[in-house]
């Protein structure tokens, strides 16, 4: 099939010439026809399969077919409405409308927070054909009185699944509630949970549903591949690929907004020009990133999940997972920024110990074995070992094997705050004392009187704190008070392709050297690289909105923004991901923890996770 079989108006047969297109891709072919005929849409694509021009081709050619009517300001109604779940995805949406729809005599405007209102205002008073928007601003403009949605004749929702995960459902049900009855709908997901299945019964009528990809495939042409590495040489690793394979364009994902800060300085401090992209930057900034970003003056993009959607860049080569998702599909998700259009890409995972558990499920989710190539030189260190990822008051499991007891999972949590708040502690050093981010105070002069004490006291050491005890739970396998089989062996192994440690005679280094010190060492429990976050505020990096622990909200600002999941306008924070949800996605694995012992290793775990079973199994303990 060719697009000439399609029927489209000639004008947009003009511009998809231009635009190089000849074969619609299998999503395309299947959903231009079933809209032209007006019938409601229950379509699954994975990102990258041409979803967007499979339901913006058919609705331009549709609304060219008839006159508007008059919004009440004395423009144009709004007949085509597109929701999204990010700025980033909308924006990509409007520009495809407008490079489709640009020889046709139809107008459409995008609407999203985090720039001014104004403008936006006054487009839609002038009249638009199609708006695309993203739930909380249009919500914000309707309840205001600018948008009337009484002459929709086309609702599309774009990426469900992420909308639902961010918490928009309360959001698009309220959308519902505003438009016509009467309307075409046309629901586009990735995957379909019971909520969506839920959404699109009271949605569409009698629809026509199409699954193009299963949601646990990957692009054929996306090379894969796994690089063990040790928990805190991940960013070494990150700058030793992208410069030995002289990349000139790279897409990277991180778990929170401040891994994404930290590893875009570590590589543009290092000589690789980054920058960061996340909620808490600016739309300008925003925009600015990703204009460098596929102009090639950036050769970095770090990313979290969630401001990555709706990145549309022709020819990505590589995208790089610098800490590995909790939840399988944003693996998916991910991986599927690049292998676009049929294009062919490389998808790098960096794993840690702390991570193998959940590399193991996104394989039995993409059902592939990924090859596993070893960094000679930024392997785990001898006797490193997984340990609990601590967002905050949220502890995530991620390593294979049995997870420690709740000791262990709380220690890793208060440890990781305690690391947060150093953190913030250092940075107000660093800009002068919270005194607004103009530098360093400089030295008190004579006649000013003596130099105040700090309010906190000193901040107590933690890198050089006393030696003690790690977290009891681990090491020996066995927890306080006796109980056997709580902990893991001290040669408990996994995939044999990660073991690239031992003493160079055919021994592995053992999985626990002793007891631990307490204080803050490599192997401490994190959130991602560099500390713990608060899974229930933005990416995970802020705390809560009453909480300012250096009575300084002047610099709390800076480095903290104190943000609630909840605008002030009742909208809920656009910025949070299922990785942020962890009340629902905690990793809970059962089985038997298996004792340690030298010389032939510790009995293997048994239970959910099918890799259980005398000390062997396929995971990817060292």
């Amino acid at each position: 099939m060719n697009f000439e079989e399609l029927n489209l108006a000639p004008a947009l047969m003009q511009a998809v010439r231009e635009l190089g297109y000849e074969t619609p891709t299998p999503i395309q072919a299947q959903a231009i026809p079933a809209v032209l005929a007006g019938k409601d849409l229950l379509a699954g694509a994975q990102t990258g399969t041409g979803k967007t021009a499979a339901f913006t081709l058919p609705m331009l050619h549709k609304l060219s077919l008839s006159e508007p009517g008059k919004n009440r300001f004395g423009g144009k109604a709004i007949r085509a409405l597109v929701l999204t779940p990010t700025r980033e995805l909308a924006a990509q949406v409007e520009e495809s409308v407008r490079e489709y729809g640009k020889y046709l005599q139809l107008d459409s405007t995008v609407i999203f927070g985090g720039v001014g209102m104004n403008p936006q205002i006054s487009k839609i008073k002038r009249g638009v054909d199609i708006l695309v928007a993203t739930p909380g601003r249009l919500l914000d403009l309707q309840g205001q009185g600018f948008l009337d949605l009484s002459s929709v004749e086309m609702l599309v929702l774009d990426e469900a699944d992420r909308m639902l995960d961010m918490g928009f459902i309360h959001d698009v049900k309220k959308v519902l509630a505003l438009v016509p009855k009467d309307k075409q709908s046309l629901l586009f997901s990735a995957t379909f949970s019971d909520e969506i299945r839920e959404l699109a019964s009271n949605l569409l009528k009698n629809p026509q549903s199409i699954q193009v990809t299963p949601s646990n495939t990957t692009v054929q042409r996306i090379t894969q591949v796994i690089h063990p590495v040790g928990r805190n040489k991940k960013k070494d690793v990150l700058l030793h690929i992208i410069q030995k394979h002289d990349w000139s364009q790279v897409l990277v994902f991180t778990r929170t907004k401040f891994g994404a800060n930290n590893v875009a300085d570590f590589l543009t401090k290092n000589g690789v020009k980054a920058m960061a992209l996340h909620g808490n930057k600016s739309q300008t900034a925003r925009t600015q990133a990703l204009a460098g970003f596929k102009l090639g003056d950036i050769r970095a993009l770090v990313a979290t999940d969630i401001a990555a959607r709706g990145i549309d860049i022709e020819d990505l080569p590589h995208v790089v997972n610098f800490e590995i998702p909790n939840v399988s599909e944003d693996y998916v998700h991910r991986i599927g920024r690049t292998g676009r259009a049929g294009a062919s890409g490389e998808a790098v995972s960096l794993v840690c110990l702390d991570e193998e558990g959940f590399m193991m499920d996104i394989e039995r989710f993409t059902k592939q074995e990924i090859p596993v190539q070893l960094l000679e030189g930024f392997g785990p260190d001898s006797g490193e070992i997984a340990e609990p990822i601590a967002m905050g008051r949220q502890t995530l499991w991620g390593g294979a094997g049995k997870p420690p007891g709740r000791d262990v999972m709380a220690a890793a949590a208060k440890a990781a705050r305690q690391d947060m708040m150093q953190r913030i502690r250092d940075n107000k050093v660093a800009v002068g004392g919270g005194a607004g981010g103009q530098g360093p105070r400089q030295p008190r002069g004579e006649g000013q009187g003596p130099a105040r004490p700090s309010r906190n006291g000193p901040a107590p050491s933690r890198r050089n704190g006393p030696a003690g005890p790690r977290f009891e739970g681990q090491g020996d396998g066995r927890r306080e008070g006796g109980r056997e089989g709580g902990g893991r062996g001290q040669e408990q192994r996994g995939d044999p392709r990660f073991d690239n440690r031992g003493d160079g005679q055919g021994r592995p280094a053992p999985r626990h050297n002793g007891p631990r010190p307490e204080g803050r060492g490599q192997n401490q429990a994190r959130g991602g690289q560099g500390g713990g976050q608060d899974s229930r505020h933005g990416d995970g990096d802020e705390l809560p909105r009453h909480i300012d622990p250096l009575k300084t909200t002047q610099f709390a600002r800076l480095d903290l923004p104190n943000r609630n999941p909840v605008r002030s306008s009742g909208q809920p924070d656009p910025t949070r991901t299922s990785i942020d949800s962890l009340a629902s996605g905690n990793r809970r694995r059962g089985g038997g923890g298996g004792g340690g012992g030298g010389g032939g290793g510790g009995g293997g775990g048994g239970g959910n996770r099918g890799y259980g079973g005398g000390g062997g199994g396929r995971g990817f303990g060292r």
